[in-house]
């Protein structure tokens, strides 16, 4: 009995000693995370960004920061050197960190503030939303976050929900986030508050702008006006700013006033604008070109596009496919329309020029971004496997001394000298066995880590937001059979005018994923220029035939319907025929060759007059081919029974019974493809 009570005694006093320990090393290391923070913001303000990101690597490697804020300095670091796809990369592995502790929350606020930002800027609003959305829900559940984070994210939540079409949910987030700015300036002893105000009421502005929302946009205008005007009181404000948010409230407001149909009174603010020092540089020039071709005066914007190479070099701003159609096109047509012939032919070769190396940019950035998920750069393996190497060195030192103190006292107070012996060599054989496991577990854990992460990086490049709008019901869904797939589908929604598409790559896994991510770049950023169905499909293969060595090639539909009027353009590269009507059968449709396999190819449309108040459904075939145990497929004419037959409440309820079907045809056996639909209703 002595020695029982002496043994839990001991044990306790172990257990205090070994708490106060973890204590104080906890207590130290967030000194030392402290100072390597206040290191690294110093040398920021150098603007010394490779020496940011070698002493970001270094911190991590030794511990003094964690992986969220090692990655968190990097992608400020890509960020300020303008390598926006890097910087957003490092921005995404710091959001995949676990959140330990209170600082790792609020550097996770601050990453995904600038991560929506850029995304933002891209026009990915469905992926701004995926980040932002989250990112306040764990805000208000850990209770950390400042009034100047929510008033960030839900400002952004708002630009997106405006552009998706859903305005009362947008007005609703920009409401709030005003709230949250209000608390930040009141609270704040400095002007800082007002200028972080004024900067996101003018997103918010030209947000209404851009959706062609006038009435809102002149609102909010004025209170971007009204802001300025609190933060010029300040003894503390940045008088440079001034002068500029003076001149792009001014060109916001006569883009609006035009909007509404009042040109003089937006002449009148455009003349305001032009009493402006901004309006004399370069960025005011380019600025004020939204308002001179909105007024139809594109004699003026033609001559202010001149400045267009001195503004972007002023930005740090490179031409990329998203910033070729911002600026380039644009600059296009002003000179087109203004009648300056020889100026719009040489904008037009430049745009001829480079469209071809921009798009192989871009599709070896899209490779890049996902080869990122497999450790390819050296440098970050490098720091992994030193970081997991210090890790398992403190683990192994922190449980050998624990197994060896309860050893000690089991061998001196509970057993003879010959049972310790026997039970130190049960000890040894068990830890091997630990260590054998432990090995296997943790490499396992890395695989299927990586696979999460590239399954979830290929899911946030298909919608999983479809539009609010009256009049149309759309919904789609992939299933990848394994981990990652080569189905894809999408939308884009311009004006009354819709784009959609489905498509099959060849083949399944990694290599289908980086073939579909190609594809859906190319699908979106053509859309965007409002080309027919069948333009984009030869654009497409000419782009994708290029270099493939791999002779891989995608099956798709991409369908263009006017929402007024239900007209719809189509082109069918070599998938599945669609379903439409009621009663359901397969849409005739032109046999194109799928894309990718031959160049030159000259894709053929096709029309139907209109599909309102007519389903149309159209799927890969993971859908009709599915097989269960027996090896029997799901078929065509199962497919068309259950769409005969069933009443339907919508789009989603079409997708999930059809996909409910398929789960019960399979009965446990495995997919053998990937399963993607896609359906949409004009009514």
């Amino acid at each position: 009995m002595y020695k029982t009570r002496h043994f839990f005694v001991c044990l306790m006093i172990l257990l205090l000693v070994l708490n106060l320990v973890s204590c104080r090393y906890s207590q130290h290391r967030e000194i030392k995370a402290s100072k390597a923070d206040s290191a690294l913001f110093d040398i920021g303000t150098t603007k010394d960004y490779e020496l940011l990101r070698h002493k970001a690597d270094s911190f991590e490697m030794v511990g003094d920061i964690s992986s969220l804020d090692a990655n968190r300095w990097r992608g400020v670091a890509y960020y300020r050197q303008g390598l926006y796809h890097h910087s957003e990369m490092s921005y995404r592995k710091a959001l995949e960190c676990e959140v330990k502790t209170d600082e790792d929350q609020q550097n996770y606020n601050k990453v995904a503030r600038r991560l929506t930002e850029l995304l933002l800027i891209k026009g990915d609003f469905e992926g701004s939303l995926r980040i932002a959305i989250p990112a306040v829900a764990k805000m208000e559940k850990s209770g950390i976050g400042s009034d100047i984070d929510y008033a960030i994210l839900l400002n952004n939540i708002g630009i997106c929900q405006l552009h998706l079409g859903r305005v009362e949910e947008a007005s609703q987030s920009f409401a709030t986030a005003r709230g949250h700015y209000a608390n930040r300036w009141k609270t704040d002893s400095t002007s800082r508050g007002f200028q972080e105000a004024v900067v996101g009421t003018v997103y918010t502005s030209q947000a209404y702008i851009n959706t062609r929302h006038y009435a809102e946009a002149i609102y909010w205008i004025d209170r971007t006006e009204m802001l300025l005007n609190m933060y010029r009181e300040r003894h503390d404000a940045r008088k440079e700013y001034f002068d500029e948010y003076q001149g792009r409230i001014e060109i916001m407001r006569a883009v609006a006033l035009q909007g509404q149909g009042k040109a003089k009174e937006a002449h009148e603010a455009y003349l305001r604008f032009l009493k402006t020092g901004y309006s004399k540089t370069a960025a005011g020039h380019i600025t004020s070109t939204d308002y001179l071709m909105v007024a139809n005066r594109y004699n003026e914007a033609a001559l202010n596009y001149r400045y267009l190479d001195k503004a972007m070099a002023d930005w740090g701003t490179e031409l990329t496919l998203d910033n070729l159609q911002l600026y380039m096109l644009p600059k296009y047509q002003a000179n087109a329309k203004a009648k300056h012939i020889d100026s719009a032919v040489v904008a037009g070769a430049r745009i001829l020029a480079v469209l071809d190396s921009l798009i192989t940019m871009q599709k070896s950035s899209s490779t890049a971004e996902l080869a990122t998920i497999y450790d390819t750069q050296g440098k970050e393996a490098e720091i992994a496997r030193k970081e997991a190497d210090l890790s398992e060195t403190r683990l192994i030192s922190t449980g050998v001394a624990l197994i060896l103190l309860i050893i000690f006292f089991l061998i001196y107070t509970l057993v003879k000298r010959k049972a310790a012996h026997r039970l130190q060599e049960a000890h040894e054989q068990l830890k091997h066995a630990y260590d054998q496991l432990e090995k296997t577990t943790q490499a396992k854990e890395r695989i299927e880590s990586e696979l999460r992460i590239a399954r979830d990086i290929q899911m946030s490049m298909v919608p999983n937001i479809f539009p609010n709008r009256d009049g149309l019901d759309l919904y789609a869904a992939m299933t990848p059979a394994k981990e990652v797939g080569g189905d894809l589908y999408g939308y884009l929604l311009q004006g009354d005018e819709l784009y959609f598409c489905v498509g099959d790559v060849s083949g399944k896994g990694v290599p289908a994923s980086l073939f579909m991510a190609q594809a859906t770049r190319l699908f979106r950023t053509l859309a965007a220029q409002h080309m027919k169905p069948y333009e984009i499909c030869t654009r497409m293969n000419a782009a994708l035939t290029e270099d493939n060595e791999q002779g891989m090639f995608v099956t798709l539909f991409l369908g263009m319907v006017d929402l007024k009027t239900g007209h719809l353009d189509f082109c069918n590269a070599g998938h599945n025929p669609p379903i439409v009507g009621v009663p359901p059968r397969f849409l005739e449709v032109e046999s194109n060759a799928p894309i990718g396999l031959w160049p030159d190819l000259d894709f053929v449309g096709e029309s139907v007059e209109t599909i309102k108040g007519e389903p149309i459904f159209v799927y890969s075939d993971g859908l009709n081919e599915a097989e269960n145990l027996e090896q029997q497929q799901f078929g065509d004419d199962r497919l068309l029974e259950i769409l005969d037959n069933s009443k339907f409440k919508s789009s989603r309820d079409v997708v999930e019974t059809l996909k409910a079907a398929v789960e019960k045809h399979r009965n446990g056996a495995d997919p053998n493809d990937d399963l993607t639909m896609l359906c949409l209703l004009v009514k």
